[in-house]
């Protein structure tokens, strides 16, 4: 099932791991000391850029009257709501710039164009699920309280629509993105006036998104209302696809690996570093898809340092898969389409009950633990992984393929 022993699964000494955390300790202070203008003019020009995209998007689509006018109107408004959302008000919101001490652009005074209220979604993500990144029953993303992403959460019958429901999820990935936020601070208070004020708080934020895409741009093209309703409901269903497909790369491809509670007993920071590599994905991308992915391909270094502005990324990767390389773990990379197909392949191989399903539970590629090597789930206190049969974790991976692949062979030619 889920990984108990972090330690243990990654083949790394308590000295290991704590001279890993030292070098991404390092990392961190390198960009503290060397953010300033550059970074500040990176996210003014992207608010810009945001700004102008949107409002000369909307013009296109109440002037034009052909459809190609229409298509490349939604596009851009498409492209500007994505921005907005995930290179924005995402970063904005994991306090990426509050260091510019500039009002309008803060986390606490910050809020995007989406149905979600930020207050809200700040707790939901940047506490419960940064702090306890796939840590099962405490992690609220894994499966957003809706789906069976591991194999550590039971079976229920209702499961058998989850196809269906990653579906309409995607469709409505704002709406959902709120309702969650909500039930995190429902969580949090317990308290029914409290929960009442932040029900309220959601539905006025919700009735304003509403009002203003679906009411008040519509209305102002006068004539071409049902042009620019359908402009308007069109862009953000791109809008949600998109924010869902990225999300879901980051966090539910092959190598993002979940761990049980244990895990979080007597975590040191540098420990922390640990899960927050082995619990995130990555896929490639270049300049551009980057930022429209709000630079979220890059999740393994956004989850190490959600906090540093979003545009050092590509360059924090470098050295973050360097450190990979010299304490052989795993750098959980690859393709957008390789990474959403396994990710989608989760979802609708875990609909169906555990006996139904082929690999072994501790060694499945979206469930593993540290008993896939043969290793004893709670090892004595004080235990270091053992000095033979491994060097690192890729490498002791590398060797159960090969034995796998070694076992399929000889079985294959025994039938012959």
């Amino acid at each position: 099932m889920a990984i108990a022993q972090v330690a243990t699964y990654a083949h790394l000494s308590d000295a290991d791991i704590a001279e890993l955390g030292r070098e991404l300790d390092s990392i961190r202070r390198d960009v503290e000391s060397s953010r300033g203008r550059r970074d500040a003019d990176y996210i003014r020009r992207t608010i810009r850029f945001q700004r102008i995209l949107d409002v000369g998007s909307r013009v296109v689509i109440a002037l034009s009257g052909g459809r190609l006018g229409w298509a490349l109107g939604v596009s851009g408004l498409a492209v500007a709501k994505c921005v907005e959302n995930m290179e924005i008000g995402h970063n904005i919101s994991h306090r990426q710039w509050d260091w510019m001490n500039d009002p309008e652009i803060h986390s606490g005074t910050w809020e995007w164009d989406m149905a979600a209220l930020s207050s809200q979604w700040r707790y939901a993500h940047n506490y419960r699920h940064h702090v306890y990144t796939n840590v099962v029953g405490v992690d609220d993303d894994i499966g957003f309280g809706a789906m069976r992403m591991t194999r550590d959460q039971p079976w229920r019958a209702y499961m058998l629509i989850q196809p269906l429901q990653n579906m309409l999820l995607a469709l409505g990935f704002e709406w959902g993105i709120a309702v969650h936020g909500l039930y995190a601070e429902y969580e949090r208070t317990g308290d029914r006036a409290a929960r009442s004020a932040h029900t309220r708080a959601l539905l006025t934020k919700a009735a304003r998104q509403i009002g203003k895409g679906y009411v008040l741009f519509p209305a102002l093209t006068m004539r071409r209302v049902r042009r620019s309703l359908a402009a308007s409901l069109t862009a953000n269903l791109l809008r949600n696809v998109w924010a869902h497909a990225v999300i879901f790369c980051g966090h539910f491809p092959d190598g993002a690996e979940k761990f049980t509670p244990e895990v979080l007993a007597g975590e040191t920071r540098h420990e922390w570093y640990l899960r927050q590599l082995l619990g995130s994905a990555n896929f490639t991308a270049g300049p551009v898809l980057a930022f429209a992915s709000g630079n979220l391909c890059y999740q393994i270094e956004h989850h190490l340092f959600p906090d540093l502005p979003s545009n050092r990324y590509a360059e924090i990767a470098v050295r973050v898969r360097a450190l990979c390389e010299k304490y052989d773990l795993p750098y959980t990379t690859g393709s957008l389409p390789r990474q959403y197909l396994q990710a989608l392949r989760t979802v609708h191989k875990l609909a169906f009950p555990d006996r139904l399903l082929r690999a072994g539970a501790d060694d499945a590629p979206e469930t593993a633990s540290e008993r896939r090597f043969g290793l004893p789930e709670h090892p004595p206190a004080g235990a270091q992984p053992p000095a033979l049969a491994r060097r690192g974790l890729r490498t002791a991976l590398a060797r159960l393929r090969s034995q796998s692949s070694t076992m399929t062979n000889s079985a294959n030619r025994s039938r012959v």
